[in-house]
């Protein structure tokens, strides 16, 4: 790839204050690595703390609502994000799809509220189990994409796909190199016909039980412009390990 590895942290439902000391080593690591973007998206309640201490990594959002203000007990708009010191939003993870139901268009739609509020976005797609087991896991993913990204001019320095085959989160089974890169293949090709030369800034990341142990393979695939990591985004140590994968430490 022409541009840095993006190395993104998903920290999920996890997270105190107290874990706020594994952010700022984060942090500190992160500095010795300036070949590499990192980045961590904590929950909603830890953003304003670890943006405030950050200045080797982003802090972004989990997920935003569509709208920008409104009566939505419990939902988080992409202008609030940015004004607790988010840079960036996941939308359209496999979770959120699954148990929140979320279709294409509410993504699509989540997608363009922050990119008007001013985040950067990472439009997440993948299959399941059974669809990869009946042949439909490059059919699914592109339909995926086609209905979820947002497509306007000019936007595509702003956005990034992090494919994730939703067999192989937290289950510690990882797709393989060959999978891969014929997936992250088929997805660059869908956005040359969605944004032809433009397209060629949006980075395409691999998120699926991304590890130590695995990221350097990984990372090394065709198209793998980064990683989407889960649990192994929660220590400083572990994750730090993947950042060092994907580049270099600097002297």
């Amino acid at each position: 790839m022409s541009h840095r590895p993006f190395i993104v942290g998903n920290w999920k439902m996890n997270g105190l204050r107290s874990q706020l000391a594994e952010a700022r080593a984060i942090n500190r690591g992160a500095a010795r690595h300036i070949g590499v973007r990192v980045a961590i998206a904590p929950p909603f309640t830890l953003i304003a703390a670890m943006a405030e201490d950050a200045n080797a990594i982003a802090v972004g959002g989990q997920d935003c609502h569509m709208a920008q203000s409104g009566a939505f007990t419990g939902d988080v708009s992409a202008a609030m994000l940015k004004d607790v010191g988010a840079t960036f939003v996941i939308v359209g993870h496999s979770e959120r799809r699954a148990l929140h139901c979320e279709s294409d268009a509410i993504v699509k739609a989540k997608a363009d509220a922050a990119l008007a509020a001013g985040l950067d976005v990472i439009v997440c797609v993948g299959e399941t189990e059974v669809q990869r087991d009946a042949g439909q896991a490059e059919a699914v993913v592109c339909a995926q994409l086609d209905a979820s990204l947002p497509t306007e001019a000019g936007m595509a320095g702003h956005l990034t796909v992090a494919y994730e085959p939703v067999w192989a989160i937290g289950t510690g089974r990882v797709a393989s190199p060959a999978d891969v890169a014929t997936m992250h293949a088929a997805i660059r090709a869908r956005l040359d016909v969605h944004f032809a030369d433009e397209g060629k800034q949006i980075r395409i990341l691999y998120g699926g039980s991304v590890n130590a142990g695995n990221a350097v393979e990984l990372l090394a695939v065709d198209e793998v412009g980064g990683a989407l990591v889960g649990g192994a985004s929660l220590t400083a140590e572990s994750f730090l390990a993947i950042v060092a994968a994907a580049g270099p430490q600097d002297d």
